[in-house]
């Protein structure tokens, strides 16, 4: 049985790529920091007739990823498929205003988070989070993909690497990385058959992004209703329909000849010019 590793697996959009993996017939090894949500999804796989492990671990840590490696060695065997889905953003790295405004450089902030007091550990936390998030266990799992046929890579990008999305700046800038990433390393590693493609959704409701489309009683945010009159389809996506893209990208036949692409799914959010 092949074996897929997916970091960030305890989240909405991962537990469900972790799911259609198992339904295409991997075992499943799953990574998240969060040891009760990570359990759950591998219990709900494995109910459903998988086969599925989970493995608390955080992404930027180097040393525990390579523990985990072991373990996934010898628990299920050699990573096939690496989804590096672990990332999010993170209120100390997100601004108040989506625009500069005169005397927000004198503010403090306690008042509010502008430019000039956006925290610098706010801001490396989310760009590590990313950014290394893909660096750090491409590293460690890749390894196990050499002189073997078949084998892939796929990075999680964003609308946000097309144009930086307001109030987001360190989540934006380093999910443009993550976009390159996936072509420097498709680059890097076609001489080792490793193929190395990424998706990028467009606007998903998931645990990271919630507070900054929904207020607490449920009721949309301004930023909702710019995000979806920017969307030509008007909506929210599903999980699901991110399945054909991860279907296709990680098909060893159907994607032999498909390397260092980003697939926007974002119900044509990167093709509308606003008029």
């Amino acid at each position: 049985m092949k074996v897929c590793v997916v970091t960030g697996a305890g989240g909405v959009l991962c537990s469900a790529f972790a799911a259609e993996m198992s339904r295409a017939g991997y075992a499943v090894a799953l990574l998240d920091i969060n040891e009760g949500a990570v359990n759950a999804v591998a219990d709900s796989i494995n109910a459903a007739g998988g086969t599925a492990k989970a493995y608390t671990v955080s992404v930027l840590d180097r040393a525990a990823l390579e523990a985990v490696r072991e373990r996934v060695l010898a628990d299920l065997g050699p990573c096939d498929v690496l989804i590096n889905g672990a990332g999010g953003n993170n209120p100390r790295a997100t601004t108040t205003h989506e625009y500069f405004e005169a005397g927000e450089e004198d503010a403090s902030a306690e008042e509010l988070t502008t430019f000039f007091n956006l925290s610098e550990s706010g801001f490396d936390f989310v760009f590590d989070l990313n950014l290394k998030g893909v660096l750090l266990p491409t590293q460690v799992f890749a390894r196990d993909m050499l002189g073997r046929e078949g084998c892939s890579i796929l990075n999680i990008s964003s609308m946000n690497a097309y144009r930086p999305l307001t109030k987001i700046p360190a989540y934006s800038a380093a999910k443009a990385g993550v976009s390159n990433m996936t072509q420097w390393l498709a680059v890097h590693f076609a001489s080792a058959g490793i193929r190395v493609n990424a998706i990028a959704p467009g606007f998903f409701c998931t645990n990271q992004n919630r507070a900054l489309l929904f207020h607490e009683d449920g009721t949309p945010t301004p930023r909702t209703g710019k995000i979806l009159a920017a969307t030509p389809m008007g909506r929210f996506g599903e999980p699901e329909e991110l399945f054909g893209a991860l279907r296709f990208l990680t098909d060893a036949e159907a994607a032999s000849f498909v390397t260092g692409i980003v697939i926007p799914v974002d119900g044509g959010f990167s093709a509308y010019s606003g008029v």
